[in-house]
């Protein structure tokens, strides 16, 4: 049978039926530990009470509205988020693109309101913001780009976790006015950046008046230990990003603005029709209070610590294995050659994983993942491995 979908997707061999906790099952039954979580959305795993119960509650009342009226949930979810991170306000819309494309209005705004006629921004090497033409201008990747140029103009791109390299862009150009960064890599390859990175980038900032924006989509929320991973070096941005994990598989992203970029957008300037909506809000306003009371930031920086540890054990004198890294749950394993065939195998073998920039198998699991389930999911990583690189090896 011939497939009504545009074919812009390579799926695997699978379709699942149903979802509990970290597990899903696909239509015979089969259990599948999911180590990917959606691809960092589903955080507080599949068919969370408190999430259920939040739609369903407000789908029995009112799913959409519009922008043009006031929304009530939509303000207890602003507050909420604002109240985590020490910034002043939020903008609502349906998706991390949408979102980053919401914070590169803001620095183009930004910096016409200070009188540069071609505003710019720094974006990294390595980084990706999304597939509107405006963020995968932003995003370093040439197979992200072929075949829809001409790219938008203003921006410049350095290397990352290279401060000197941004500082040396402040000494040669006069239209920056912003930057814009993952505080970890997720695409990729889950790159982490030096300690005090992401702290000198906020001083360039100071120094010039550009807004630092962060790009939290696949960071926020807990996975890494903290609210958002910015805090690992306790600043604070001007502009941040968020989608994914916000409302565990509702569509909703947030551009969350403060400093110097809370006054910048206007009534008429920007808007979005969905962006918000009262389902998409009691949604994620329960993923909220759900981390908050079940205290998962924490458990999450636990969970991924004894993660790591048990992956460097089952994984130690493995050859093919370079390096095992990451913040919280969300951890990669690098390999010294290209590895995407791992994940068919995984499936197979019930275990969802991804293999990103070639040759890294990355992982994020639900953060409600328990120890039982954490060492299970080290129990079939490392033997999917070995078994692999035994392969490789002869």
């Amino acid at each position: 049978m011939t497939s009504a979908i545009v074919n812009t997707y390579t799926r695997l061999p699978v379709n699942f039926a149903r979802g509990e906790g970290v597990w899903l099952f696909d239509e015979s039954g089969k259990r599948y530990l999911d180590a990917l979580s959606g691809i960092a959305v589903c955080a507080l795993g599949h068919v969370h009470p408190a999430v259920t119960k939040a739609i369903n509650e407000q789908a029995s009342k009112l799913i959409h509205t519009s922008n043009l009226y006031g929304i009530p949930v939509q303000e207890k979810l602003a507050s909420a988020l604002v109240e985590k991170c020490d910034m002043d306000s939020v903008f609502f819309c349906n998706s991390g693109a949408e979102a980053n494309e919401a914070a590169i209005k803001v620095a183009r705004a930004y910096g016409h309101g200070r009188g540069v006629d071609a505003p710019a921004i720094i974006v990294m090497q390595g980084a990706f913001h999304g597939r509107t033409l405006a963020t995968l201008s932003a995003t370093a990747s040439h197979k992200v780009h072929a075949g829809f140029e001409p790219l938008v103009s203003g921006f410049v791109r350095v290397a990352y976790g290279d401060h000197e390299a941004v500082e040396a862009v402040a000494r040669t150009s006069n239209d920056v006015v912003a930057v814009l960064v993952e505080p970890i890599l997720g695409e990729g390859g889950v790159i982490i950046p030096p300690q005090g990175y992401l702290r000198e980038l906020r001083a360039i900032c100071d120094e010039h008046q550009w807004l630092l924006m962060f790009d939290e989509i696949q960071t926020g929320m807990g996975r890494t230990g903290k609210w958002f991973a910015h805090q690992h070096e306790d600043i604070v941005p001007d502009v941040m990003t968020l989608a994914k994990s916000l409302g565990n598989g509702v569509p909703i992203g947030a551009c969350l603005v403060g400093g110097m970029a809370k006054q910048v957008l206007a009534p008429g300037m920007h808007g979005s029709t969905f962006g918000g909506n009262p389902l998409a809000s009691a949604a994620a306003l329960a993923v909220v209070n759900t981390i908050a009371d079940e205290k998962l930031v924490e458990h999450a920086a636990a969970m991924g610590e004894r993660l790591q540890q048990g992956l460097r054990q089952g994984l130690a004198g493995i050859n093919s294995v370079r390096e095992v890294r990451g913040k919280g749950l969300m951890v990669a394993v690098e390999m010294a050659h290209p590895c995407g065939e791992l994940v068919a195998t995984a499936l197979e073998r019930g275990l969802l994983i991804n293999v990103t920039a070639e040759q890294v198998l990355r992982l994020l699991p639900p953060i409600i993942i328990s120890e039982e389930e954490v060492d299970e999911l080290v129990d079939g990583l490392c033997k999917l491995v070995r078994d692999w690189s035994a392969g490789v090896a002869e």
